[in-house]
């Protein structure tokens, strides 16, 4: 097969210098509590000037591989988890993942983090579930603040399990997965009320130490997403950005 032409993106010097700090962190070279050379040294090792490096470090600040101790000194730290979910988000939409992909890794994932859940939280997780769904109720019909409260119920659920991996792991496919429903929920009056049933099951599994029961309505809960998805009319095999596209077209179907 012969090659195809191909524009090439030349990558800045300031992120040849991020990516690679980010990879000595990322293969332990470097490790949390490190400090880091100073701007001007690391200019002279990476052969920039020191705006380039300062560029590069100002990346990796704001994506929480290091972090300031002073106003000249930076230390290596570790990531935190809504930081490294956004990495990953970014990633997923880049890669233009279908529904399907995301629903079948949803599918796994949310059901157990309920069982770790109802196995694991504490009072405090209860409550908070609680105050969610509270406001869930409160917000019927009204699509956007819906949609949110239900992805920080899901991230609750998997906050309960104590599971830190699993947290990282679910979260940027349930924000992905999740986006764009408030466009789905006019098409599909029955789908709240179904919503705070599955809720409601899942909170009292989770309160009484019930892990089956928490996973069996957690499954039910992704189940009938999917379902809603496919009333729509919307491709399960579609890249999750088209089907966006779609979803705001419906807003203005009657």
């Amino acid at each position: 097969m012969p090659l195809k032409p191909k524009p090439l993106r030349v990558q800045h010097a300031y992120e040849q210098v991020s990516t690679e700090i980010e990879a000595q962190i990322l293969s332990a070279t470097l490790k949390p509590g490190d400090r880091l050379p100073g701007e001007v040294e690391m200019a002279s090792m990476f052969n920039v000037n020191r705006s380039t490096v300062r560029e590069g470090i100002r990346r990796l600040e704001s994506e929480g591989f290091v972090r300031r101790i002073s106003p000249r000194k930076m230390v290596v730290s570790i990531p935190r988890m809504a930081e490294l979910s956004s990495r990953q988000t970014r990633a997923l939409s880049m890669l233009d993942v279908s529904f399907n992909e995301l629903w079948n890794v949803a599918i796994a994932t949310e059901p157990l983090a309920a069982e770790l859940a109802a196995k694991n939280a504490d009072a405090e997780d209860v409550a908070a579930l609680d105050e969610i769904h509270r406001a869930l109720v409160a917000a019927e019909g009204q699509g956007q603040a819906t949609v949110e409260i239900d992805t920080a119920f899901h991230s609750r659920v998997a906050a309960a399990s104590k599971n830190r991996v699993l947290q990282l792991a679910r979260e940027p496919i349930g924000f992905l997965l999740y986006s764009g429903v408030d466009l789905l929920i006019p098409k599909l009056p029955q789908a709240m009320p179904r919503q705070l049933i599955a809720h409601h099951h899942i909170i009292e599994a989770i309160r009484t130490k019930d892990p089956e029961t928490a996973r069996i309505w957690m499954a039910r809960h992704i189940d009938d997403f999917k379902r809603g998805y496919i009333h729509a009319g919307l491709s399960l095999d579609e890249p999750i950005a088209g089907a966006a596209n779609r979803l705001a077209e419906l807003r203005q179907t009657p």
